[in-house]
């Protein structure tokens, strides 16, 4: 699977429900190209292609309410405003056959009103500390 079909971009017109315009960083966006290649290779380009819409579901749910039930923030480790979402609380949201078993979050914020910033895509047995991009981390000036 070469490309991915997900809108990665800014999305410039929003229906009213999708209240937060989502942007990408280039980690995010080549940690899922990267999820949707190894799904391919592992699983076959049907398997891909159910991934590619539970993580378009994931972020549809996010811009609905970034602090929906299953959202996480992690005060201990990441920034004030960081949050983690698991791709399992979307998978009722889609129609269909769906991936059996997600092992992958959305680590995002929310930088400005109205937007949510995708800063990484991870596997759940990632160490979430060790791959938080710079902005996500947890400084010493940082409550608690």
């Amino acid at each position: 699977m070469k490309r991915s079909s997900l809108n990665l971009q800014r999305n410039a017109s929003l229906p009213e429900k999708l209240r937060y315009q989502v942007v990408f960083t280039v980690a995010s966006r080549r940690d899922i190209l990267d999820i949707l290649g190894r799904s391919a290779q592992e699983f076959g380009v049907a398997a891909a292609s159910r991934y590619e819409a539970l993580i378009a579901q994931g972020v549809r749910d996010l811009r609905i309410d970034p602090k929906r039930p299953g959202s996480k923030e992690h005060p201990g480790l990441m920034a004030p405003g960081a949050r983690t979402y698991h791709l399992s609380f979307s998978r009722k949201h889609l129609p269909g056959n769906k991936v059996k078993s997600p092992r992958h979050f959305i680590l995002y914020r929310s930088p400005a009103p109205g937007l949510i910033e995708i800063g990484r895509v991870l596997d759940e047995s990632r160490d979430l500390v060790r791959h938080l991009p710079e902005g996500y981390r947890r400084t010493a000036g940082d409550e608690a």
